[in-house]
């Protein structure tokens, strides 16, 4: 039986995934981190992407997060995050719709627009998306 390691995954509003694991990817500032049982204690922010836990089958659950706090203790991986949502139930609509809101905002030449937001919002839809394809590549979404 393979090494595992407690993962919890959880929103502003709701814990999203607890269980255990083999392997978790996680999308850090500074790139991709992959932690395996026993990794080294560790405390960095998220970016907006997927974090990808692999069960003692090797199947995936895949996971969208805008963003948050990746807490690693040597048997418990910790993902805050204001939002988490199963990759399986985003929505390519809505997605599509924020990442043209943002853009159309960070077009206009207006001095009260918020471009640091209009960016962050923008870097979220796109990251979702990316999520979506990722889904779509490996079957699991239409």
């Amino acid at each position: 039986m393979a090494m595992t390691i407690h993962v919890d995954i959880v929103s502003a509003e709701a814990e999203i995934f607890s269980g255990p694991a083999t392997m978790v990817y996680a999308p850090a500032e500074m790139g991709e981190v992959g932690i395996a049982p026993r990794h080294a204690p560790l405390l960095t922010r998220l970016k907006p992407g997927e974090v990808r836990v692999q069960d003692q089958n090797g199947e995936e659950q895949i996971f969208f997060v805008s963003g948050g706090m990746l807490e690693v203790q040597p048997h418990v991986v910790t993902v805050l995050s204001d939002t988490a949502i199963r990759a399986e139930n985003l929505d390519e609509a809505r997605a599509l719709e924020a990442k043209q809101h943002a853009e159309k905002m960070m077009e206009d030449n207006k001095a009260d627009i918020d471009y640091a937001k209009a960016q962050a919002e923008l870097a979220e839809a796109m990251a979702q998306l990316r999520v979506i394809e990722h889904l779509r590549k490996k079957g699991q979404r239409r």
